[in-house]
């Protein structure tokens, strides 16, 4: 029998930069989730490899793969879960871009130990989880929680539901792919500010549409500005009500947003 859930992409409404930690930056935002985008991970019996085997179009190598990180990582603890991933293998269709901000592979990270988590009848706390999604990825405690929106802190690892009209939301994304780490050494040497207090609690109490109309795609999102010094071609896609995502290349607008 096929098991399938659904792994959906993400949005920051905004993302703000609160300081840094050791190697990491703090960070304060709001993701979105976003339900008309999403990966579908089945676990299928069929595995003529008798080991850890993934189906997919990825961008990377199996090791360096969220699934596969999520597989050692529940695996330490529960032997079974390697005796059964040698008889099924994971497959994944793709329809989340990579390297675009939108979190497709922390997602699938997320979403592999939900299903893993209630397959194996591990009875994992969603914060057990979380804890474990961590050490994977900074955005993966996100989609383990399954929240629609959610104010997410610290370096991802904060993360606290917040209540609102769910969102229909459009994303573009271009054929640009944004090195992270590119973006974030450009933001620490031309762009570096640290968000206020004051307005840190204005934005994690305010609604995602409010925002979006308050505020314009360089002021909601700190990595806009270095994104665009690194690939200076965004700058066509950002059009009228619509911000950019993470550290890009994605870009998004609320449908009903103007």
């Amino acid at each position: 029998m096929n098991i399938s859930a659904k792994s959906y992409a993400k949005v920051n409404i905004f993302l703000k930069i609160a300081g840094k930690r050791d190697n990491y930056h703090e960070l304060v935002s709001r993701f979105v989730r976003v339900k008309n985008l999403y990966d579908t991970i089945t676990f299928i019996p069929e595995n003529l490899t008798n080991e850890f085997n993934l189906i997919g179009d990825f961008g990377c190598e199996i090791q360096k793969n969220t699934i596969y990180k999520a597989f050692l990582a529940l695996r330490d603890n529960c032997p079974k879960i390697d005796a059964y991933f040698r008889v099924y293998s994971i497959k994944v269709d793709k329809r989340i871009p990579e390297f675009a901000g939108l979190g497709g592979g922390s997602s699938n990270a997320a979403t592999f130990l939900i299903m893993a988590n209630k397959l194996f009848n591990l009875y994992y706390s969603k914060e057990k989880l979380a804890k474990i999604g961590a050490k994977i990825g900074a955005d993966v405690p996100f989609f383990v929680y399954e929240y629609d929106s959610a104010n997410v802190t610290g370096i991802g690892e904060i993360v606290e539901e917040y209540e609102e009209e769910a969102l229909d939301i459009e994303v573009v994304t271009p054929k640009i792919e944004c090195n992270t780490g590119k973006i974030f050494t450009s933001f620490r040497e031309s762009f570096y500010k640290v968000i206020s207090s004051e307005m840190k609690n204005k934005l994690l109490s305010m609604d995602s549409k409010d925002i979006l109309k308050e505020f314009n795609i360089f002021e909601a999102n700190d990595l806009y500005e270095p994104a665009l010094k690194s690939y200076p071609q965004l700058v066509d896609y950002a059009k009228k009500d619509w911000f950019f995502s993470g550290s890009g290349s994605s870009f998004f607008k609320v449908k009903d947003n103007g």
